[in-house]
Protein backbone atom coordinates (compact mmCIF):
# COMPACT_ATOMS: atom_id res chain seq x y z
CA UNK A 1 0.00 0.00 0.00
CA UNK A 2 2.72 2.43 0.78
CA UNK A 3 4.37 1.98 -2.37
CA UNK A 4 0.75 3.29 -3.92
CA UNK A 5 1.35 6.76 -1.93
CA UNK A 6 2.43 9.55 -4.18
CA UNK A 7 4.57 10.23 -1.41
CA UNK A 8 5.67 6.97 -0.62
CA UNK A 9 8.92 6.54 2.28
CA UNK A 10 9.91 3.97 -0.31
CA UNK A 11 8.83 1.56 -3.22
CA UNK A 12 8.30 -1.59 -3.00
CA UNK A 13 6.97 -3.53 -6.37
CA UNK A 14 7.36 -7.18 -5.06
CA UNK A 15 5.17 -7.12 -1.92
CA UNK A 16 2.18 -7.03 -3.77
CA UNK A 17 2.76 -10.27 -5.30
CA UNK A 18 4.82 -11.36 -2.76
CA UNK A 19 1.63 -10.97 -0.30
CA UNK A 20 -1.00 -12.27 -2.18
CA UNK A 21 -4.36 -12.55 -1.85
CA UNK A 22 -3.81 -14.40 1.29
CA UNK A 23 -1.79 -11.99 2.58
CA UNK A 24 -4.07 -9.06 2.08
CA UNK A 25 -6.85 -11.23 3.85
CA UNK A 26 -5.00 -11.50 7.21
CA UNK A 27 -4.58 -8.40 6.77
CA UNK A 28 -8.04 -7.20 6.51
CA UNK A 29 -8.83 -9.51 9.73
CA UNK A 30 -6.68 -7.57 12.02
CA UNK A 31 -8.47 -6.03 15.19
CA UNK A 32 -8.08 -2.49 13.89
CA UNK A 33 -7.72 -3.32 9.88
CA UNK A 34 -5.02 -1.59 8.40
CA UNK A 35 -4.86 1.69 11.13
CA UNK A 36 -1.40 0.34 12.34
CA UNK A 37 0.31 0.28 8.53
CA UNK A 38 2.15 3.39 9.71
CA UNK A 39 4.31 0.95 12.12
CA UNK A 40 5.61 -1.27 9.78
CA UNK A 41 6.37 1.45 7.14
CA UNK A 42 8.04 3.47 9.32
CA UNK A 43 10.03 -0.13 10.04
CA UNK A 44 10.84 -0.58 6.53
CA UNK A 45 11.71 2.88 6.12
CA UNK A 46 14.05 2.76 8.70
CA UNK A 47 15.70 -0.96 8.06
CA UNK A 48 16.40 0.60 4.88
CA UNK A 49 18.37 3.81 6.16
CA UNK A 50 20.65 1.60 9.05
CA UNK A 51 21.01 -0.88 5.88
CA UNK A 52 22.07 1.78 3.15
CA UNK A 53 24.15 3.28 6.31
CA UNK A 54 25.88 -0.07 7.11
CA UNK A 55 26.90 -0.90 3.53
CA UNK A 56 28.04 2.62 2.46
CA UNK A 57 30.09 2.24 6.10
CA UNK A 58 31.83 -0.94 4.51
CA UNK A 59 29.39 -3.77 5.29
CA UNK A 60 30.32 -6.87 2.63
CA UNK A 61 27.57 -9.11 3.86
CA UNK A 62 23.81 -8.87 5.12
CA UNK A 63 21.96 -11.98 7.03
CA UNK A 64 18.82 -10.96 7.03
CA UNK A 65 17.55 -13.88 9.69
CA UNK A 66 13.56 -14.78 9.12
CA UNK A 67 13.87 -13.29 6.30
CA UNK A 68 9.95 -13.60 5.38
CA UNK A 69 8.46 -12.10 2.58
CA UNK A 70 11.71 -9.30 2.20
CA UNK A 71 12.69 -7.93 -1.14
CA UNK A 72 15.13 -5.46 -0.05
CA UNK A 73 17.74 -7.69 -2.02
CA UNK A 74 15.14 -6.57 -5.29
CA UNK A 75 14.16 -3.09 -4.71
CA UNK A 76 17.27 -1.09 -2.88
CA UNK A 77 20.54 0.38 -4.92
CA UNK A 78 22.94 -1.96 -3.51
CA UNK A 79 26.23 -2.92 -4.80
CA UNK A 80 26.47 -5.90 -7.01
CA UNK A 81 29.21 -7.59 -5.41
CA UNK A 82 27.30 -7.27 -1.67
CA UNK A 83 26.49 -10.95 -0.31
CA UNK A 84 22.92 -10.98 0.67
CA UNK A 85 22.24 -14.27 3.52
CA UNK A 86 18.05 -14.90 3.59
CA UNK A 87 17.75 -17.22 6.42
CA UNK A 88 14.30 -18.66 7.12
CA UNK A 89 12.28 -21.69 7.19
CA UNK A 90 12.01 -23.86 4.38
CA UNK A 91 8.14 -23.35 3.02
CA UNK A 92 8.85 -19.52 3.48
CA UNK A 93 11.93 -20.00 1.38
CA UNK A 94 10.20 -22.34 -1.62
CA UNK A 95 7.51 -20.03 -1.70
CA UNK A 96 9.85 -17.04 -2.25
CA UNK A 97 12.08 -18.54 -5.01
CA UNK A 98 8.09 -19.37 -6.89
CA UNK A 99 7.74 -15.60 -6.52
CA UNK A 100 10.34 -13.94 -7.39
CA UNK A 101 11.82 -17.04 -10.59
CA UNK A 102 11.62 -14.41 -12.79
CA UNK A 103 13.11 -11.32 -11.12
CA UNK A 104 17.00 -10.65 -10.79
CA UNK A 105 18.36 -9.11 -7.36
CA UNK A 106 20.79 -6.39 -7.41
CA UNK A 107 22.86 -8.20 -5.10
CA UNK A 108 24.46 -11.90 -4.76
CA UNK A 109 21.33 -13.32 -3.03
CA UNK A 110 21.74 -16.56 -1.15
CA UNK A 111 18.88 -18.44 0.34
CA UNK A 112 19.37 -20.51 3.29
CA UNK A 113 16.10 -22.79 4.90
CA UNK A 114 16.76 -23.27 8.48
CA UNK A 115 14.61 -23.68 11.44
CA UNK A 116 16.51 -20.70 13.55
CA UNK A 117 15.81 -22.54 16.71
CA UNK A 118 17.72 -25.60 15.96
CA UNK A 119 21.23 -24.18 18.18
CA UNK A 120 23.70 -26.56 16.21
CA UNK A 121 22.71 -25.63 12.81
CA UNK A 122 22.25 -21.77 13.59
CA UNK A 123 25.98 -21.84 15.24
CA UNK A 124 27.60 -23.69 12.33
CA UNK A 125 25.91 -21.63 9.88
CA UNK A 126 26.85 -18.16 11.19
CA UNK A 127 30.51 -19.89 11.72
CA UNK A 128 30.46 -20.30 7.82
CA UNK A 129 29.00 -17.17 7.35
CA UNK A 130 31.55 -15.28 9.62
CA UNK A 131 34.15 -17.12 7.30
CA UNK A 132 33.19 -15.68 4.23
CA UNK A 133 33.39 -11.39 4.70
CA UNK A 134 34.79 -9.15 7.18
CA UNK A 135 31.96 -6.80 7.61
CA UNK A 136 28.57 -8.63 8.44
CA UNK A 137 25.80 -6.88 9.39
CA UNK A 138 22.40 -8.85 10.64
CA UNK A 139 19.18 -7.66 10.37
CA UNK A 140 16.35 -9.25 12.41
CA UNK A 141 12.75 -7.10 11.43
CA UNK A 142 9.76 -8.91 13.47
CA UNK A 143 12.12 -12.05 14.45
CA UNK A 144 12.23 -11.35 18.42
CA UNK A 145 9.30 -10.53 19.47
CA UNK A 146 8.65 -14.50 18.43
CA UNK A 147 11.72 -15.48 21.18
CA UNK A 148 12.41 -15.64 24.66
CA UNK A 149 14.10 -13.65 26.72
CA UNK A 150 16.32 -16.72 26.40
CA UNK A 151 16.50 -17.10 23.05
CA UNK A 152 17.35 -13.59 22.44
CA UNK A 153 20.04 -13.94 24.62
CA UNK A 154 21.15 -17.04 22.71
CA UNK A 155 20.87 -15.66 19.63
CA UNK A 156 23.20 -12.59 20.83
CA UNK A 157 25.76 -14.83 22.07
CA UNK A 158 26.20 -16.81 18.85
CA UNK A 159 25.75 -13.82 17.12
CA UNK A 160 28.70 -12.18 19.23
CA UNK A 161 31.09 -15.45 19.39
CA UNK A 162 31.63 -14.45 15.13
CA UNK A 163 34.26 -12.26 14.22
CA UNK A 164 32.93 -10.87 11.48
CA UNK A 165 29.45 -10.05 12.81
CA UNK A 166 29.75 -5.92 13.62
CA UNK A 167 25.64 -4.76 13.20
CA UNK A 168 22.92 -6.35 14.36
CA UNK A 169 19.65 -3.94 13.61
CA UNK A 170 16.69 -5.23 15.50
CA UNK A 171 13.00 -4.01 15.71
Amino acid sequence: LETRRPDALFHDPYAERLAGEHGFRIANTLPHGNKQEWAWVARTYLFDQYLSGAIADGADMIVNLAAGLDARPYRMNLPPALQWIEVDFPEIIAYKEEILAKDKPRCQLERISLDLSDLTARCDLLTRLDARAKKIVVATEGLLIYFSVGAVASLASDLAAQTHFHTWIID
